[in-house]
C-alpha cells in the first residue's frame, strides 16, 4: 500500500466512500412471558424508516412472527412489525421492519449498539473495532457495514496520492443489503438487488465530469463507489444530490465512468464478487483469485486488496 502512488497516474480522479458504520447490531431478549423465555435475538439495523420504525435483519427470521417483542437495554422495546412492503422481501430473507419505544437515536446506540462485524467473524467485537472498521475519512454516518476497501487507506497515503498529482473525491452510499446480501437464485441475473442510500456532492461531480470529458482515469475505491458513480450517471454527467440505488452490475455491462478499481477480495456468491468480474473479466478474475489462495492472501473485510486497470 505504500507503493500504491507510483501504481496511480498523475491526473486520475480517485474516488472513495465516506459513509460511517453505526453501532447498528443489537442483542434483545424476548420477556419472560414469550416462547422460549429470555431467548437472545440479534437485530441489525439497516435504515431508518421514521416514526421509531426501522428496517432490519434478524438471526431468526423464519421463527419471528408479527407482534413478537425484545426487550433491549435502558429500557427500549423492540416490535417486530412485518417484513418490509417496500422492499418485496420475505421474511426468510431477514429484512423486517421494527418500532422502537420510546424511540432510539445515535446516541443511544453509541452507548448501547455493538459494531455490526461480518457474520464470518466468529467473534464478538471488540471495542477496537469501533475503529479498525471504519475508514480514516469515514464522516457521513448510516452503513450496516464498512466500505472496506476504504479500510487500506491512512492519512499519510492520502496525502501522498494529492502530491502526486491525484484528484481525490468522496461519494457516499450507505451500505446495507444490497451490499451485502448474497446471491440464491440459480441464474446470476435473476438476484435483486435492495435499495440502498447515496450522495454526490457538488464538487465530485464537477471533478467526475471533468475527468471524463478529458479522458482522464477514474479509479473507484471499492465497488459501492463504483455503483455510485455508474447509477448516478446520466445525460448530463454525474447527477448531484442524494438517490437511492439498486443498481446490479453483471457481465456485459458497458462502464460509463470507472475505468479503474480498487478492491478487497470478496466472497463466493456475492454480488460484489460478479461486478468485479464484470469490471475485469470473469477468467482475469479467476486466475487473479486462484493466484491469491496459492500465495495465502487474505480474504473479506480485514483482508488484502487489488488493483485493477
Amino acid at each position: 500500500m505504500r507503493e500504491l502512488p507510483r501504481w496511480i497516474e498523475p491526473g486520475t480522479l480517485v474516488v472513495l466512500n465516506d459513509t460511517r458504520v453505526r453501532k447498528a447490531r443489537l442483542f434483545g431478549t424476548r420477556p419472560t412471558s414469550a416462547r422460549p423465555a429470555g431467548a437472545v435475538t440479534e437485530i441489525v439495523l439497516l435504515e431508518e424508516k421514521g416514526g421509531s420504525r426501522w428496517e432490519a435483519i434478524t438471526g431468526r427470521g423464519r421463527q419471528l412472527k408479527p407482534g413478537a417483542v425484545f426487550n433491549l437495554p435502558g429500557g427500549v422495546i423492540a416490535t417486530l412489525e412485518a417484513s418490509d412492503p417496500a422492499s418485496g422481501e420475505s421474511p426468510e430473507g431477514g429484512t423486517r421492519i421494527f418500532r422502537f419505544e420510546p424511540a432510539i437515536d445515535e446516541a443511544w446506540l453509541e452507548r448501547h449498539g455493538h459494531v455490526p462485524l461480518p457474520p464470518y467473524i466468529k467473534r464478538p467485537d471488540l471495542p477496537s473495532d469501533e475503529e479498525r472498521y471504519q475508514t480514516v475519512y469515514a464522516r457521513a454516518i448510516g452503513s450496516a457495514a464498512a466500505p472496506t476497501a476504504g479500510l487500506h487507506f491512512t492519512p499519510t497515503l492520502l496525502e501522498k496520492l494529492r502530491t502526486s498529482g491525484v484528484d481525490l473525491a468522496w461519494v457516499t452510499l450507505h451500505v446495507g443489503l444490497g451490499t451485502f446480501k448474497p446471491i440464491r437464485t440459480e441464474n446470476v441475473e435473476d438476484h435483486r438487488m435492495h435499495e440502498e442510500a447515496t450522495t454526490v456532492p457538488g464538487r465530485t461531480k464537477a471533478l467526475v465530469d471533468s475527468a471524463v470529458r478529458d479522458g482522464r482515469p477514474v479509479l473507484a475505491v471499492g465497488t459501492t463507489v463504483v455503483r455510485t458513480l455508474e447509477s448516478a450517471w446520466g445525460p448530463g454527467g454525474l447527477r448531484e444530490g442524494e438517490s437511492r440505488t439498486r443498481i446490479y452490475i453483471t457481465p456485459g455491462y458497458s462502464f460509463k465512468v470507472v475505468n479503474r478499481l480498487f478492491t478487497n477480495f470478496h466472497t463466493p456468491g456475492s454480488s460484489l464478487l460478479v461486478l468485479v468480474s464484470a469490471f475485469a473479466g470473469t477468467e482475469r478474475i479467476l486466475e487473479t483469485y486462484a493466484e491469491a489462495v496459492r500465495r495465502e492472501y487474505r480474504f473479506f473485510s480485514y483482508g488484502d486488496a487489488m488493483l485493477i486497470h
